[in-house]
């Protein structure tokens, strides 16, 4: 019987949640983003995050804004594996509060401003039925054990799976206006990352004779049975020492009965014994018979652990993990506003390594080693990668009328530079060997002003993410997507306003095709389809004084 191993480690990678920006990076960074999409050239509070050099357009004084956002997204997953009993699997992620908290203070041609806001992650992600890379192994049972002879025609699995991520970042920094016209930012963030992992997997079934019988049980019996093989073949070793020490070992079976060194019944019983464990004994030395009931012990002994691995891996399993780190963007930018009606923004944020390590309460058996040690899926105090690219945003917002303006904006984030922590069979790569193209996004938004107090607004926001297929799993994947959203603003008094926006994106179907080994068969080649969806809500006041 083959040498079962659970495949989970494609699940050994950060929760990544990203639901305006680029792969991990969000931009969905306030509520009057939330109305237009479009904010890099913005001279309002929140040009905090998204155009600090803007910031010195502000009047003198005090600047606040706080906003939150509900975000869901649905997620799916179509494996076409023909031994999983269904190959969809859903998932969701619901983020209840989405916080934006800006302030700033400006005095003459000087800002100093402050952001507090999830620029990664954000969210909790739940599978009810885990995920086809849990499923997959264990549904290889059916094809394997019915290879090995058994009369086994289903199996059954209870899994979950739960992750959170949040990547909280505290940003600080300095605008000064050289001019009228121009002003830059410098400033930095800090960011604060924590990812955390629950689930299990439990109640391992097999239909075995018609009976649902518990996996972990009936490896267990397997290995009882090779163990009592193996004692069997090693007394049947034993037992031939007095005559291989009576110098008898070059004889066969028939010639040491002929010579009455053995008689009939314990020639039978020798030779019963090595034609029970699948050998010919015709011709047989004795001393080839001992050494073959030894060799048959040994791999039998062997057989028996990898039984007693399998059962193990196939009783019930938990995980709690936690993994944390920290690491900090330079951040700098400028503003160029050539006449009253037009502005200009530009921001670039460096690259952010970070290096989250696990903090590990329960762990996910996965195998073991060839020393019998437990490889587990979140070794305590394992490092791994999680950066933040470097990106540049480029905005232009322009008054053409009194009532009406139009704002669009580019983002560019250079993915490949950094690490994602991802791995092809198992091995860390580099996020160029999985990703083809940098991602980037554009954006157009229009406002117009029913009355002096009251704004509507509407914004388009179209995404291209350049991940080959390698780089998608059933737990993490990027695809291109369209966003578009709308909602209005409401000026309780010059120093008071109040943002209500909600927004829809629809992303691309992603796929990718990959062989999935079979032990005495050929690999098969297993596709699977990827869709989400997102639906977003913010609310958000801003106030002077």
């Amino acid at each position: 019987m083959r040498k079962f191993t659970l495949n989970l480690l494609i699940l050994f990678l950060a929760v990544s949640f990203s639901y305006a920006g680029g792969i991990v990076t969000n931009t969905n960074q306030s509520s009057a983003w939330v109305r237009l999409l479009v904010r890099d050239a913005t001279t309002e509070i929140d040009a905090v995050y998204f155009n600090p050099a803007g910031l010195t357009k502000l009047n003198d004084g005090f600047h606040f804004s706080i906003s939150t956002q509900y975000i869901t997204q649905r997620k799916e997953v179509l494996n076409n594996y023909p031994f999983l009993n269904d190959g969809l699997y859903k998932g969701e992620v619901k983020i209840p509060i989405f916080p934006g908290v800006y302030a700033a203070y400006k005095t003459g041609s000087v800002v100093f401003s402050l952001g507090l806001n999830p620029v990664g992650g954000g969210g909790e992600a739940t599978f009810d039925r885990g995920l086809p890379s849990f499923e997959m192994e264990i549904s290889d049972l059916v094809p394997g054990l019915q290879a090995a002879g058994q009369n086994v025609t289903a199996y059954s699995i209870n899994s979950f799976l739960e992750g959170t991520s949040t990547f909280l970042g505290l940003q600080g920094g300095v605008s000064i206006a050289l001019s009228n016209e121009f002003s830059f930012f410098v400033g930095g963030r800090y960011i604060n990352a924590t990812n955390t992992y629950n689930g299990y997997l439990k109640d391992v079934t097999i239909t075995l004779g018609g009976i649902p019988t518990p996996a972990n049980t009936f490896f267990t019996n397997v290995a009882s049975q090779y163990t009592a093989g193996a004692a069997l073949a090693t007394a049947g070793g034993t037992g031939m020492q007095p005559l291989i020490d009576g110098g008898a070992g070059p004889l066969t079976f028939a010639q040491a009965e002929g010579m009455g060194i053995i008689d009939a019944v314990t020639r039978a019983q020798l030779e019963g014994g090595l034609t029970a464990l699948g050998m010919d004994p015709t011709g047989m030395t004795l001393a080839v018979a001992q050494a073959s009931y030894y060799g048959a012990a040994s791999s039998l002994t062997a057989s028996a652990a990898d039984a007693s691995a399998t059962s193990n891996l196939l009783s019930n399993q938990e995980a709690d993990v936690k993994q944390k780190g920290w690491g900090f963007t330079t951040i700098i930018g400028f503003n160029y506003a050539p006449s009253d009606k037009l502005n200009i923004g530009f921001k670039y944020e460096s690259a952010t390594r970070i290096e989250l390590k696990n903090e590990t309460a329960k762990d996910f058996t996965v195998g073991y080693t060839s020393n019998g040690v437990p490889i587990t899926m979140f070794p305590e105090g394992e490092l791994i990668r999680a950066d933040i690219p470097a990106m540049v945003s480029l905005g232009f917002d322009y008054q053409i009328s009194s009532k009406l303006s139009v704002t669009s904006g580019a983002h560019y984030y250079f993915d490949k530079s950094v690490n994602y922590g991802r791995s092809l069979d198992g091995v860390a790569v580099k996020n160029e060997d999985v990703i083809d193209k940098n991602y980037w996004e554009i954006g157009l938004g229009l406002e117009y002003a029913l009355t002096d107090q009251f704004f509507v607004s509407a914004g388009y926001l179209s995404a291209n993410s350049g991940v080959s297929e390698n780089y998608n799993t059933d737990m993490s994947y990027s695809m291109s997507s369209n966003t578009v959203a709308g909602g209005l603003k409401y000026a309780l008094s010059e120093k008071m306003a109040l943002n209500l926006g909600v927004g829809y994106t629809k992303y691309n179907d992603g796929s990718r095709v990959f062989n999935h080994h079979l032990e005495g068969e050929m690999d098969k080649i297993v596709t699977e389809s990827y869709t989400k969806d997102n639906l977003f809500i913010g609310v958000g006041f801003d106030f002077s004084f």
